[in-house]
Parts: structure tokens; sequence; C-alpha cells
């Protein structure tokens, strides 16, 4: 019997949030191998020096970014690097070979006129065309073939996997979307922030980015695609005094009268195959705690007859299927492996 390569991976930006669950997830990966693991602040430094959590499990040093070396230990490449900062080193990575799931916003949006608006510059803007939007439930196929899968938001992947049968199937009014959503603070990152601190979220519960939040752009740009027409989204984020999860709740106008089982059926046909997505019986509705650590999303759905509205309800862990757990399961597509491998973990009791 042939034994599978190892993939040779790397993660760019390792110490952050999104890069630390990331090693979480690949060190239990049966086809991984980590090769590179990069941070700026703690370059030289052992990874389970950093973290002490992964004594006897990751010795590695840390290293400061050379994407050209980095491309030649790796044939795929995480890049957990702030927005703006990714960009960068994109382009070289490609060029030497390696395959890039990058975690930031640089590659989500399609129209560079789009990114300017809400970003800023972008020192690459040939590969907004040429990558692959990586929500897999809607873009499977396509995330097979990519060199560049540019991974979604978490706030986006619960909004859009939330609303994407009720568009695909044109059952909803394209106006007047709301999403309500509320996020843990490992959602803002792992550099320190006045805002952030223990003693400004304990005990509290605040809106953010209300005039204008920068996953509004993408969130719009994939319902928009589903709906085969242009639409806007009212989106409010919120942070909530938890360490991770994203509890989505969305409203929208039903074309027609409806019940709670009629929409129960078009989230079951449309998600019916999917491993990540558990659609939930009638009457029951999301928990964060039920999706922590892993790569689901839970999605309840309601129809208040007396209103005529829909009622969609979304939870993920922002740092999983919002985050490393999504990439993670894009690296298997892209690599022709099992899209399931090394993901398929139950939630922390309690």
């Amino acid at each position: 019997m042939s034994i599978e390569p190892k993939i040779r991976v790397g993660v760019l930006g390792a110490t952050g949030y999104t890069g630390v669950e990331l090693v979480r997830l690949l060190l239990q990966h049966p086809n991984v191998t980590i090769t590179t693991l990069t941070s700026e602040r703690s370059a030289g430094e052992k990874y389970a020096d950093v973290f002490p959590t992964f004594r006897g499990q990751c010795d590695l040093k840390l290293e400061k970014i050379h994407a050209k070396e980095v491309a030649k230990q790796t044939t795929m490449v995480f890049s957990c690097l702030p927005h703006q900062t990714s960009m960068h080193h994109v382009p070289t990575l490609i060029d030497y070979g390696s395959k890039v799931i990058d975690l930031s916003a640089d590659f989500r949006l399609d129209k560079l006129k789009v990114f300017a608006e809400w970003y800023g510059e972008h020192s690459a803007p040939s590969l907004l065309k040429e990558k692959t939007y990586g929500l897999p439930e809607l873009n499977r196929e396509a995330i097979k073939d990519a060199f560049l899968t540019a991974n979604p938001g978490c706030y986006p992947t619960a909004t859009i996997l939330g609303l994407a049968p009720l568009l695909k199937e044109q059952l909803i009014v394209t106006s007047g979307i709301i999403c309500d959503a509320k996020s843990g603070v490992s959602g803002a990152g792992r550099p320190p922030k006045q805002l952030n601190v223990y003693g400004e979220v304990n005990e509290t519960l605040r809106p953010y980015g209300v005039d204008k939040h920068r996953h509004t752009p993408e969130i719009e740009q994939e319902l928009s695609k589903l709906a085969a027409k242009d639409l806007l989204i009212r989106f409010t984020p919120h942070l909530i005094p938890m360490d991770r999860g994203i509890l989505a709740t969305i409203y929208a106008k039903p074309i027609k009268k409806m019940s709670t089982k009629d929409l129960l059926l078009v989230f079951e046909k449309f998600y019916g195959k999917e491993p990540f997505v558990r659609v939930l019986g009638e009457g029951q509705f999301p928990n964060t705690k039920h999706v922590r650590g892993t790569n689901y999303c839970d999605i309840g759905v309601h129809y208040d007859a007396r209103m005529e509205l829909i009622i969609i309800t979304s939870a993920i862990d922002n740092l999983c299927k919002g985050a490393a757990g999504q990439a993670v399961q894009n690296m298997n597509l892209m690599s022709g492996l099992t899209e399931t491998t090394g993901l398929m973990g139950t939630a922390l009791v309690p």
C-alpha cells in the first residue's frame, strides 16, 4: 500500500488567535506536516515556549517572513496576517509554487474600487479576480482547483449560510434584510486594545461598527451572487463578553406566506448533504456552546406569522468555522482529500 505524501504546511502569523487555532487543528491532521511558522514579534522563540499548550507537540522555531524561503519549504501556506499585510507576501508565495489560503480580507472582495473604499490601496489587484472565495457550501468545485483561496470572514460565514437557501430559491424580498450579530472577544484579534481588555468587556454588551463595518461589502457581494441581483443588508455587530463564538439573528420578508415547516424543508434540502451545516428542528435554535471548537454551523429558522417575517439564527465558532476550521476544510478540498479530514471533533462540554 502506498502512503500519500504529507502536505507541507506553513502558517504566516502563527501567534495570533487564528494562527494558534490553525496550529491546533493541523497538528491533529493525518495528512499534514507543519514546516514553517512565522511571527514578527516572537521570531527566534520556540512555538511551545510562546504557547505552553503545545509542549511536546510543536517544537518549531518561529521565523520572520521571507516569502521565497517559506515557499521552498511548503506546498500550502495559510496567511493569518493582518489586513493589507498579507497582500504583500501572497504573490511571491504563488510565484514560487505554494498554494495559499488567505485568512485576511485582502482577497475576499472582487472589485478593486470596493476594496479601496473599505480598506485602502491594494498591492496585488490582479489577484482579486483570480482568487476563489472559500465558502465550501457554495463554491466547493471551484475551491478544488484554486491556487489562492480567500477564506471568508467570520460574520460573513454565519450570515451567508443563514440566508443562502432563501436567496437561491428566491423566497425572500431582497431589500430590508437585517442581520444582528454578536461575537466573542477573540474576534477582535490578539493584539491588546483598550476597548477589549477584561475590565472593558466583562459584564457588558455593546454594538460597534454601526455606521460602517468592513464585513458589510463582503456579505453583500456574496448574497448578491445568490440573489442574481445587487442587494444591500443592514448588518450590525456586537461584542459580547465570551472568548469565542458568533450568533447571528437575521430578519427577512418572505415573498409569500410560509410556515416554519416550509422553511425547514427548504433548508434541509439545501444543506442535506453538507457535513458542517446542521439544520435544527422546529422550535430549536442554535447555542454558541454547541459549536465551540468545531467546524459546524448550526442554523434555526422560524416563521413569524403575526409579523409575516422570517427569522434565521446561525451559530459558529468564529475561530473555527469562521476562520481556521474553514481554512482546513478548504485545504482538504484544494489537496484532493476528504473534506472532513481532521475536522470531525465535537464541541466542548460544558
